[in-house]
């Protein structure tokens, strides 16, 4: 289901983003699609809050902030046992350690739903056909 969202495994999300367009963009799109997001923000230190008082399904994760590379982000959300994928240009070298995969910018939110169900997918231990442009997983 491509722009209608049933109940499934991931419905909280935490947007880290410094470009306030995407993450405007980002949060206007998946709460209209029926998605919960538990905030939009800009920083590692307020991310690392945020992980810390739980209630999250997955974690959309700019590399570049204004406070960090976004790796802090990951290595958070690892240690709480949250799902993360990096949204970025370009991702870490190291991001099969610390995320669940990476989608590439620029991508369309058609590419941005496709990757949460992907995740969704391989949380229950299962596989898309077919990725979405731009995302790869780990």
């Amino acid at each position: 289901m491509l722009f209608g969202k049933t109940k499934g495994r991931i419905e909280r999300l935490l947007i880290v983003e410094d470009e306030p367009l995407i993450a405007f963009d980002n949060e206007h799109f998946l709460m209209t699609h029926g998605y919960t997001v538990v905030g939009t923000i800009d920083t590692a230190a307020a991310a690392q809050a945020q992980i810390e008082e739980g209630g999250i399904d997955l974690i959309l994760c700019d590399v570049r902030l204004n406070d960090s590379d976004g790796r802090d982000v990951a290595l958070a959300a690892k240690a709480a046992g949250i799902p993360l994928i990096f949204v970025t240009a370009t991702c870490p070298i190291d991001a099969p350690e610390i995320a669940m995969g990476c989608l590439a910018k620029p991508y369309g939110q058609k590419e941005l739903q496709q990757a949460i169900e992907a995740v969704a997918a391989k949380l229950d231990g299962g596989v898309m056909k077919k990725l979405p442009k731009g995302l790869t997983l780990y």
